[in-house]
């Protein structure tokens, strides 16, 4: 079951937060967490192979849904960046934070920039945003700054199908094609 898509019904999920509403935010984060019961973010997470002592951004990472499976993946030797426009967004991941006591989870707020040094992530997910994004090829650029050589770019849009998505991520020439799995896409950073 997927219910990511009643965040486009609520001004367009995460990556569409400056138009979205608190409210609109709260009750797409109640159908993030009945979405979640029934798929495990967890599933999602592992075809892009994080290990323990990753460094992960999870870039639009609205309510924090992918901030625990990831802990549990990165372990304490990892580090977690989690982005996000929106400030409930970072409210409710600095919340996860505090209550589960996650040292090694930073928030960022922005819709781009991630101040981040030069090669420092091994990967990025991109989930559910990459329909919306209205300034891609920054966005694009600023992954691969951050990303080290080799990383990893992880995609996953129900919105969009198959080829789109890899169009998309390859017409930058930034990133090839790494392998598709069941969820989603990976690209290697070239260059």
């Amino acid at each position: 079951m997927d219910f990511g898509h009643l965040g486009a019904f609520f001004g367009g999920g995460p990556e569409m937060s400056k138009s979205m509403s608190n409210l609109d935010f709260y009750f797409m984060s109640l159908v993030f967490k009945f979405r979640d019961f029934f798929a495990p973010r967890i599933n999602i997470l592992k075809e892009a192979g994080i290990k323990p002592g990753f460094h992960v951004l999870d870039f639009g990472c609205g309510p924090g849904a992918y901030i625990m499976p990831l802990a549990t993946l990165v372990g304490a030797t990892g580090r977690i960046y989690a982005l996000d426009i929106h400030l409930l967004a970072i409210k409710m991941v600095q919340d996860i934070i505090t209550r589960k006591k996650l040292t090694n989870v930073k928030t960022i707020r922005s819709d781009c920039k991630t101040g981040l040094p030069d090669n420092n992530l091994d990967i990025v997910l991109l989930y559910d945003i990459l329909h919306g994004l209205e300034n891609m090829d920054t966005i694009l650029e600023e992954l691969h700054r951050v990303l080290k050589p080799n990383g990893i770019l992880s995609v996953r849009d129900h919105h969009m199908n198959e080829s789109e998505i890899a169009s998309r991520i390859t017409k930058s020439e930034l990133f090839n094609v790494l392998k598709k799995g069941d969820k989603t896409y990976n690209f290697i950073k070239e260059k």
